[in-house]
Order: C-alpha cells, then structure tokens, then sequence
C-alpha cells in the first residue's frame, strides 16, 4: 500500500467535493488496506454523515450494525449482480457471490424487522440531526 500517495488523494478530494453521504469500509475491517481507507475518511470528512458498510469475508470481522437502509428485492438482485460484475477478481473466492450477498441483506432484514424483508446494515460512529 502507498500510503503517502493515498493520503494525498484523501486530502484532495476533501478540498473539491462536499459530499452530503460517504461511504467507507468498517473501522473493525481485518483487512488493513481497508482501514486505512477508513482512517482516511474520518480524517478527511470529519464533519460529514459517514456510513461504514459491510464486507463479507474469511475474516470474519462482521458486527452488528447500528443503522439500517430498507431494500427492496429488485435491488437487493441488482446490487448481488452489480457486486458480481464490479469485482470480477474476488469471484474465485467461495465466499464471493449472489447468495452471500442476498443473505446478509436478509439478515439484516429480518433485524431491523424491514417490512420488504431485507436491508443494508451501516455502522454508523456519529450523527448530527438538524
């Protein structure tokens, strides 16, 4: 990983964007590149709504979430093709696939009791309500 090069880019794109939502990978991610990128995120956006989302894994570093996004079965479909055709590297992992994919969103469903029966879980670390 180049972190220096990394930090450089994180601190660009806090000077040209202002986003109203950034999405990031777990602050509990195994995986040190990804935490890194979370790092970055809170460093850069610290005044922002910062979602970090979920990634299934051998590691098994999966928490219960805090916060959830009720999907619908078109988009839950939609985003396990998505995922698959995205990250065509990982589809030789067993664990990367569609049904991983629908299964944690029905997880995460059946916990926020999602009337559509699935949902995206977030960890969200803070929140300011206006």
């Amino acid at each position: 990983m180049h972190l220096d090069r990394l930090k450089e880019t994180f601190a660009d794109l806090g000077r040209r964007c202002d986003p109203d939502v950034v999405f990031t990978h777990t602050e509990y991610d195994r995986h040190q590149d990804h935490r890194a990128v979370s790092e970055l995120t809170w460093q850069t956006w610290r005044d922002h709504l910062i979602l970090e989302y979920e990634i299934p894994k051998f590691d098994g570093d999966l928490r219960t979430p805090n916060a959830y996004v009720e999907v619908d079965r078109a988009t839950v479909d939609l985003k396990a093709r998505l995922l698959e055709e995205a990250f065509d590297s990982q589809t030789s992992k067993p664990w990367f696939g569609a049904e991983t994919f629908r299964g944690l969103m029905r997880i995460r469903g059946v916990e926020c009791r999602a009337a559509s029966g699935f949902a995206e879980g977030f960890h969200m670390r803070k929140t300011r309500i206006a």
